[in-house]
């Protein structure tokens, strides 16, 4: 069986697992059963509802590692689907299902990479590790952060770290994402007093008492970007109020916002700058702020240059490099001084109804990351 089949096989098997975040369905099972045979020492780490693997093979630096989940999002009303979403099926070169791009496809072709690299290179430099979890699509809250929270109170540290998320855009590797933008949300609850719309002067409209503030939000400016970030963008994702009657004025507004940040700020320039313009206004609130990630970039350095190589190696040029897009586990990883950067399949069907990956991509990415595998450690 050559090793396009393998993956492909593979995909196969972790795609027929109903691994609905955070449950893994014994996906990361068997995983460790193709790992542990090549020499990996395999680490399960359980945190409350969520499944983690981390697996390595070897002790020196540096260490190699793919990162990745094994969750995916619900697949909604399955009747709309062509096929079972869980059955995963061929159509025209194409493996269907979900999970197919986002990213068991991607897991898929890590471990038979990793396989190839290890039988073919055994005297190999350093160390290879995978960082797996189930709560990728979820919360977050007990999966790759988690684990990065135990390997970092050993002082046990990743140097190159390959995040498989669907990167690509029109053929499998014109995308490289070397970095993200930061994310961090504020949720604003403006108090005023409930009243009769007829009887303005006895109520105080939250809704109103707010407006100039939200415009004077929507219109600053907090950065100009820089060679690889765009410049810092706020949304305002969600206002609530009233209760609903056309005629009372409402007691409280809770407004939600978000900022994807670039290098030139920080999430406590953020919030300071916000709540110096909330104290200008006058009205009484509250604000939350959640903070969901750090930027991060990885501009130069084996891990890229090796990828590049790889890329052009396989398809016969190098990739674009981007940050664009949501956040991804890499906003955990990158903090502990790795080099990071994703590198996956094409993403035009991920969360959609009708999932599914060119199985060509699927035999592309693997040699991707075999070559890069041997730029990195050997």
């Amino acid at each position: 069986m050559t090793i396009e089949h393998e993956t492909i096989r593979l995909a196969k098997e972790l795609i027929s697992r109903p691994s609905v975040t955070p449950h893994d369905e014994g996906c990361q099972t068997l995983m460790s059963e193709y790992l542990s045979p090549l020499g990996f020492d395999i680490e399960s780490l359980f945190f409350v509802d969520t499944q983690n693997m981390w697996a390595r093979k070897g002790n020196q630096s540096p260490v190699f590692c793919f990162a990745g989940h094994t969750d995916v999002v619900p697949t909604g009303d399955v009747s709309h689907w062509q096929t079972p979403p869980f059955e995963p099926t061929e159509i025209d070169g194409f493996l269907h299902g979900r999970g197919a791009a986002d990213m068991k496809g991607s897991l898929a072709a890590m471990l038979v990479a990793t396989h190839r690299f290890v039988k073919d290179y055994p005297e190999h430099k350093g160390s290879i590790a995978f960082l797996i979890t189930s709560d990728e699509e979820g919360p977050f809250i007990n999966g790759t952060t988690r684990v990065i929270d135990t390997l970092e109170a050993r002082n046990e540290k990743i140097d190159y770290c390959i995040v498989g998320e669907p990167s690509s855009t029109n053929e499998v590797g014109d995308i490289v994402k070397n970095g993200r933008r930061g994310s961090l949300t504020g949720t604003l609850t403006v108090k005023g007093i409930q009243g009769h719309v007829a009887y303005p002067h006895l109520a105080n409209n939250p809704i109103h008492a707010a407006a100039p503030f939200l415009a004077e939000l929507a219109q600053a400016a907090w950065d100009e970007g820089n060679e690889f970030f765009p410049p810092t963008s706020m949304q305002i994702s969600n206002i609530n109020g009233g209760t609903g009657a056309g005629n009372v004025v409402p007691g409280t507004m809770t407004v939600q916002f978000n900022f994807r940040y670039s290098t030139e700020v920080t999430d406590m320039f953020l919030i300071a700058e916000v709540e110096k313009m909330l104290s200008e206004h006058d009205f009484e609130y509250d604000i939350e702020w959640i903070h969901n990630g750090q930027p991060f970039l990885t501009d130069e350095g084996t891990l890229l240059e090796s990828v590049n190589e790889a890329i052009t190696k396989v398809v016969g040029k190098p990739a674009v490099l981007s940050t664009s897009g949501g956040t991804s586990d890499g906003r955990f990883i990158a903090p502990t001084g790795a080099q990071v950067i994703e590198l996956g399949p094409c993403n035009a069907t991920i969360h959609k109804v009708n999932e599914c990956i060119k199985m060509r991509d699927l035999e592309l990415l693997t040699d991707m990351y075999y070559n890069t595998l041997i730029g990195c450690l050997t």
